[in-house]
């Protein structure tokens, strides 16, 4: 009897793992993928400033062509990651995206206020920081640059806090990087296409059209979306937009519907557990042996599959391949700033090194944390019990690492290699000092009583 019970309570666990693992395995990406992003950063500084720095500019230059009939695509191998790639990347920023709208922190206008508010407030003032600065000088075009933030870098700064940081805050810091993320995709799509080809755009116009009516039909295979995406991104690429938007614009059409609800999925559930009649001490390894068995596991896999949403499916495959290959990629061929041929002046006091670093460093928790406070002192908005204003502020200094779509939007602002390298150096410097001191000031500076009002 004592080594049964022991063998139920052995299975207890088991199944109580099984459950959790999910969310653990989420939390455990995040934090893990900042620290493989931080590592092919380190590892694309090393390679460009190594005797082998030659080989860095070469290898990622290498051009790849893509023919299809009488019609080419060229493109270097960083160009194929910047607008190929990256496309996953802000397709899955979109299914985020869509999944707060319906059932997250942007679903409610209540709700929505605070962290959308803080957006943006956190893209207007380091936008205004960057423009004091660089008004009227070529580098002024460069004003996206310090808008952004990161939220690989800074969830895994507050996963290094554990639970020191309240939940609400990792709330709030997602909800705003995510309406962020959204500002930045406008921001690119309107101010950083540099020409306009009609025909393209009346050709992904009739993509979206049949993206829409998929959605409509409540079509969810995702071969369909796929080869729709697959051509929005060719026709978009073609007509001068920055490819990489097919990708937040396919998420909006991937369904979040269920095939049926929670009442028929345990309903189908339940009739398939009837199947199983199993002794007081257990049924044992059974699945190779009982075709019922079999069946019914099979059966409720399926029901597992019919009950996830697409859009839940989709995202949950793809965050790993982006988080840990994807992003690493990106920094991989474009962090890589050969810093022997930069002046050390320029890197830190130009006008543009000072319009990113203070843009990111300031602006970002200025502009996050005062338009929170507004949105709050005008009653449209309210803290969450578990948080303070020093969990906001540090959240907004933390917002001001924005690496992955700060590189992204200056490879899309400079052409000249030297104003580039300077930007991505304006950067990474921001980013670091913005890292370090929301870190210290979410560990130290937490003692502060929370509450709900900004009086």
């Amino acid at each position: 009897m004592h080594i049964e019970r022991r063998h139920r309570e052995r299975r207890s666990e088991r199944v109580k793992y099984d459950i959790m693992k999910p969310f653990q395995q989420f939390a455990r990406n995040e934090a893990s993928s900042s620290i493989l992003l931080m590592g092919m950063t380190v590892m694309a500084l090393i390679w460009a400033n190594s005797p082998l720095a030659t080989t860095y500019h070469h290898f990622w230059e290498t051009e790849l062509h893509l023919s299809l009939g009488g019609h080419e695509i060229s493109r270097s191998l960083r160009d194929w990651i910047d607008e190929g790639l990256m496309a996953f990347f802000f397709f899955t920023v979109g299914l985020e995206i869509k999944r707060e709208i319906l059932v997250g922190e942007l679903a409610s206008m209540k709700r929505a206020f605070l962290p959308v508010g803080a957006a943006i407030g956190g893209m207007a003032v380091p936008a205004l920081i960057f423009l004091f600065f660089n008004s009227g000088l070529s580098t002024a075009y460069g004003w996206g640059i310090p808008m952004a933030t990161d939220i690989a870098f800074s969830l895994g700064v507050l996963f290094i806090l554990g639970k020191r940081v309240p939940i609400g805050i990792r709330v709030f810091l997602s909800a705003f990087a995510i309406a962020d993320d959204l500002g930045s995709v406008f921001v690119i799509a309107v101010f950083y296409t540099k020409q306009i080809f009609t025909e393209y755009l009346l050709i992904s116009a009739v993509i979206i059209l049949f993206l829409a009516i998929a959605n409509y039909m409540w079509v969810r295979k995702a071969l369909i979306y796929s080869i729709l995406g697959i051509l929005l991104w060719l026709s978009i690429l073609a007509s001068g937009v920055h490819a990489t938007v097919a990708g937040i614009i396919v998420a909006m059409f991937i369904p979040a519907r269920a095939r049926y609800d929670t009442d028929g999925f345990i309903e189908n559930v339940s009739r398939c557990m009837e199947e199983y009649q199993c002794p007081p001490d257990g049924c044992g390894d059974t699945v190779m042996l009982n075709r019922r068995h079999l069946n019914a596991a099979q059966a409720i896999e399926m029901a597992c599959h019919n009950y996830e949403t697409p859009l839940q499916r989709l995202e949950h495959a793809l965050h790993p391949w982006v988080a840990f290959l994807i992003i690493p990629l990106f920094a991989l061929a474009n962090v890589g700033v050969t810093l022997s041929g930069l002046n050390a002046g320029d890197m830190l006091f130009s006008p543009l090194a000072l319009g990113i670093t203070l843009g990111l460093v300031i602006g970002k928790p200025v502009g996050i944390t005062l338009f929170a406070y507004i949105t709050v002192r005008l009653g449209i908005a309210q803290l969450a019990d578990d948080i303070n204003w020093c969990h906001i502020v540090g959240a907004g200094i933390l917002g001001g690492i924005g690496f992955t779509m700060s590189l992204f939007v200056s490879s899309l602002s400079f052409a000249d290699p030297q104003i580039l390298d300077s930007a991505k150096i304006a950067i990474l410097t921001g980013s670091i000092i913005s890292g370090i001191t929301g870190l210290l000031i979410l560990r130290f500076g937490v003692g502060l009583h929370p509450g709900k009002s900004a009086s």
